[in-house]
């Protein structure tokens, strides 16, 4: 009977943590999307790569709302039995407050490790793959983003200006700039060209103009009758380099140890040179908070879980009673933002850092410990 009774509650908890879960995902999901929507206005993409790459962002939207979600849900399910007085089933059924504390932090173990698969793998390797597609990917949506008497700047070191842009695809009056490097540069003047594609690829056909070089000593002009304009050789805009959070967690972790530990020439050799160089120029305080998020944070949902858990004991004060389900809904706000504000502080010092990291398993002591303090002995909460 007892299984039974907790099983529905965990239904009850599981049903309502999926249902806001996906929603809240979804909403954020939706904003995220319309930021992302200069990947296409400026950046040249498909609407194709547009929609593979903020899908690929879902994973990692989901796993920021887990623990704040989880504590609103196991908030509301006991908050719902306690309004409804379900919770005398389980009272009148033998079942102890301290057994029911202990039921809800076992079953919060089962979200610490839905959290921590999600942080350690699926979301690097999502946003790892949403990064390679982009990388990959070419200046597809070109055609569609030039328009007359507008400078066009989609890719890098390239500008192109167009007076007349026709509906069959030709150009007229066309001003390309070129940028090559800090010294040199070409400019390319053209009176009518066209925008072709060939195998995933897009060149210009140029009629009729001159191109100007230009470097630091002296300037050079060529004319030509026709010429082809190649821009499959220039990258997009977006940011192609990957990001610390993108970074695979074992990769993470061997930075840390070669930078911590400072180990030997020799050592670092286990090191591939694929991760040598994704650990360039990666600050240790930027490893260490990525660490940390992937790591430490999801256990703080078993302090959130105690928490929630605290709702069963009603104190007998109407004073405290009065403001008991607003304290501990506030207590449980705090713990989540000081989740987030702790990992501001890493490596202040080693103290700071030990405490910082040991601080979910310090809080879920001090909150168990309470909650068998007052149950055990059938306290208030004076």
């Amino acid at each position: 009977m007892n299984k039974l009774i907790f099983r529905k509650f965990s239904l009850d908890i599981v049903n309502f943590f999926l249902i806001s879960s996906f929603s809240i995902t979804f909403i954020v999901w939706i904003i995220q999307a319309v930021n992302f929507l200069d990947l296409v206005s400026d950046d040249g993409h498909s609407l194709n790569i547009y929609f593979y790459y903020i899908s690929l962002n879902l994973p990692k939207i989901f796993s920021k709302t887990i623990v704040f979600v989880f504590f609103i849900s196991i908030f509301y399910v006991i908050n719902k039995y306690v309004n409804s007085n379900e919770l005398i089933v389980f009272w009148n059924n033998g079942i102890k407050k301290i057994h029911f504390i202990n039921h809800i932090l076992a079953f919060s173990l089962l979200f610490l490790i839905l959290q921590l698969f999600l942080n350690l793998f699926i979301v690097p390797k999502s946003q790892n793959l949403g990064r390679e597609y982009i990388k990959g990917s070419n200046i597809d949506f070109l055609p569609k983003l030039i328009s007359e008497k507008k400078f066009i700047s989609v890719v890098k070191n390239l500008t192109i200006f167009v007076e007349e842009y026709e509906k069959n695809g030709d150009l007229n009056k066309i001003y390309i700039n070129e940028k090559i490097d800090n010294e040199i540069s070409k400019i390319i003047i053209s009176k009518s060209g066209k925008l072709i594609q060939s195998e995933n690829q897009y060149f210009l056909k140029l009629y009729d103009g001159g191109i100007t070089n230009i470097n630091k000593n002296n300037i050079y002009t060529i004319n030509f009758s026709e010429t082809d304009y190649d821009l499959s050789n220039f990258s997009t805009k977006s940011i192609t380099d990957s990001k610390i959070q993108e970074l695979d967690s074992k990769i993470l972790y061997d930075c840390l140890l070669k930078i911590i530990l400072n180990i030997t020439l020799e050592e670092s050799k286990m090191i591939s040179k694929i991760k040598n160089k994704k650990c360039q120029s990666r600050p240790l305080i930027n490893i260490s908070e990525e660490l940390y998020k992937r790591f430490i944070l999801p256990f703080y949902t078993l302090v959130i879980s105690l928490i929630g858990a605290s709702l069963i004991i009603e104190p007998k004060t109407k004073y405290f009673g009065k403001f008991h389900k607003l304290n501990i809904f506030l207590t449980g706000s705090f713990v989540i933002i000081l989740s987030q504000i702790s990992l501001k502080f890493i490596l202040t010092s080693l103290s700071i850092t030990i405490f910082i990291i040991a601080l979910p398993l310090i809080l879920v002591i001090i909150f168990y410990l309470t909650l068998l303090f007052i149950t055990r002995f059938k306290l208030n909460l004076l």
